[in-house]
């Protein structure tokens, strides 16, 4: 095992403004570290996500291996981590696909012309649609308060919360302690936005994140909702956390692509 590692920290789905978008450290190996050990970066980071990558074979049909680690636990799908992953490692390269063991191979590619591309270049990044259905869910609906006009499920965990309006989604105080008893279920509260077609909030305590600043998973739940809700596939959204974060959304069926910006704010080694 390596004694020390590169390390990259990137702000994914950023406004413009410093200090917003959400976190992911960004983590590139020769070879897969054993899970205990990249469990204990993530904790170590204690960023909502960090992202493991290690290259493919030139015959894989991908580019890199990708897996994803809270502080707590590894997901099956982290959006953001993916685009800030894609912001590290595409290079001169117009795209790059990264292999997952549960969403199946992931695409991020650059925006833009060359000359108009740099630090904080636009991605589009092509996710699974995971839409959600339909669902009662009184029991989640009182952890959050507010409201509630419509629920929706995903199985495997992902749970939508639909309010009337933003200030609801803004004004939302979680019961933190009782949703990280309920497991790693992943809670979206959302509605229509203000500047923008879609607002919305994600808690994840369960999985030792209560509220994340912006999270690109959630919008592959809420994609195909929102689009058949509003009579199109694209749509501008924001995540109203405390950093705030802006995510270009297009749904199609199979499909959902996600664009915005991203910014490199630290570099350097990791000691193990």
């Amino acid at each position: 095992m390596p004694s020390r590692v590169p390390f990259v920290q990137v702000d994914a789905f950023v406004t413009g403004a410093a200090f917003t978008g959400n976190p992911a450290g960004v983590i590139v190996l020769d070879d897969w570290l054993p899970n205990a050990v990249m469990q204990g970066i993530a904790m170590e980071n204690n960023l909502a996500d960090t992202a493991f990558v290690v290259p493919l074979p030139a015959d894989a049909g991908a580019d890199y291996g990708l897996r994803w680690f809270t502080p707590t636990v590894e997901v099956e799908l982290c959006g953001h981590a993916t685009f800030a992953s894609g912001h590290v490692l595409v290079g001169d390269r117009d795209a790059i696909t990264f292999r997952t063991v549960h969403a199946g191979d992931l695409v991020v590619a650059r925006e833009g012309s060359p000359e108009t591309r740099g630090s904080d270049e636009g991605l589009a990044m092509r996710l699974p649609d995971w839409g959600a259905l339909p669902k009662p869910l009184p029991e989640v609906a009182a952890l959050l308060g507010g409201p509630v006009v419509e629920t929706l499920w995903r199985d495997g965990g992902y749970a939508v919360l639909v309010y009337p309006d933003a200030a609801a989604v803004r004004g939302l105080k979680p019961d933190f302690a009782a949703m990280r008893a309920s497991g790693k279920m992943m809670v979206v509260c959302t509605a229509p936005g203000e500047e923008t077609d879609v607002v919305s909030r994600v808690f994840v305590p369960g999985a030792g994140i209560d509220e994340d600043p912006v999270t690109g998973s959630a919008h592959c739940v809420i994609a195909r909702y929102w689009a058949q809700r509003l009579g199109r596939p694209d749509f501008t959204a924001f995540q109203a956390s405390a950093r705030g974060g802006a995510v270009g959304c297009r749904w199609e069926e199979g499909s959902v692509t996600l664009t915005g910006r991203c910014r490199t704010v630290i570099t350097g080694d990791f000691h193990l």
